[in-house]
């Protein structure tokens, strides 16, 4: 039992210095990884906690004190999204008002470029039916096996590569211009396209896969495209909507900055985490793809879809865009 205390005393001790480490403002892999982790680790920690008390030991109170100084850490960090906080967009399931402007669906997905389930993530697609259709991670495989789905869409914007950064856009609503750009790093592309469905005034639509904090991958590049990617867009236009796999969460301080910085809003502030990846094991997950919009746009509703065996979940939206005053057409 002294050896089962001394460990659990360990175990305390590493994750609290991990999560004090991870308040230092560094763009190191080791130290932002930690960021996305800050839930299941919540949950690991209250866990352990209930056993440290029953273990005993000379410091079982100090023990259970880190192990409680974990989760209120990763608590506070995370709290924005938690049905406690206050939400920042009303819903149509929240008995918001209706909206007064044209609405469209809008689908991402992560396909996962070594995955070679093509028809489920196809009859996905096809089940949902979006207007508007983000996919990542695709490579001349995928593309070629979901050109039968692409075929029902408009306007589509091939990008394959060969490693997990290729990218397709696809929609039925008019569009005014799309490109696919490397914004700040080669094979790292972002999407940007200028919609105007009828009647209303134009929307850009972002599309947005940096690459991940790993071992020898510092986040600075990573940082840099997600913050810019919702600033500096090509027509600064005040109507937008961002999704993708950001390969980071919410509460780190780099989207945080994307979303105050662009004036961007969050659905799931005030409702929950929404974790995406694993997308065989959310519950214990984190959330990487995301959906925010800005100016005058309104969502009805979004969700995370259910597993298309793919390692991400799929997230939808039913995206609203204001009205265009007839003043402005004139």
């Amino acid at each position: 039992m002294k050896k089962l205390a001394i460990a659990f005393l360990l175990v305390a001790s590493l994750m609290l210095i991990a999560v004090l480490v991870s308040l230092i403002p560094s763009d190191m892999w080791f130290i932002r990884t930690i960021d996305l982790v800050r839930e299941p680790m919540s949950y690991a920690a209250a866990i352990l906690l209930l056993a440290a008390l029953f273990i005993g030991g000379a410091r079982r109170w100090l023990t259970v004190g880190m192990f409680a100084a974990v989760i209120v850490i990763n608590v506070w960090r995370i709290w924005p999204y938690s049905f406690l906080a206050d939400t920042q967009l009303a819903l149509a399931e929240d008995g918001a008002a209706a909206t007064s402007g044209q609405c469209f669906s809008a689908m991402a997905v992560n396909v996962k470029v070594k995955n070679q389930k093509y028809g489920e993530v196809a009859d996905q697609i096809a089940r949902y039916n979006p207007d508007v259709l983000f996919l990542m991670e695709t490579d001349q495989a995928w593309i070629d096996n979901l050109e039968p789905v692409l075929a029902g869409y408009d306007h589509v914007d091939r990008h394959p590569q060969s490693e997990a950064f290729g990218l397709v856009f696809a929609t039925r609503l008019p569009v005014a211009k799309a490109n696919i750009v490397e914004n700040t790093h080669r094979d790292t592309p972002t999407l940007y396209a200028t919609l105007q469905p009828e009647g209303t005034v134009p929307v850009e639509f972002i599309g947005l896969h940096p690459k991940p904090p790993l071992p020898g991958w510092n986040t600075e590049l990573r940082d840099e495209n997600i913050v810019n990617a919702g600033f500096q867009t090509p027509d600064r236009l005040p109507d937008a909507v961002v999704m993708g796999d950001f390969n980071d969460v919410p509460w780190s301080r780099t989207t945080s900055k994307f979303r105050e910085t662009g004036d961007w809003r969050d659905p799931r502030v005030g409702r929950g985490t929404y974790p995406t990846f694993p997308a065989e094991m959310t519950l214990v997950g984190w959330p990487l793809d995301h959906l925010m919009v800005k100016g005058g746009i309104e969502l009805q509703s979004f969700e995370v879809l259910p597993n298309n065996s793919s390692d991400h979940r799929a997230m939808l939206a039913q995206v609203c865009a204001p009205m265009q005053n007839p003043a402005e057409t004139e």
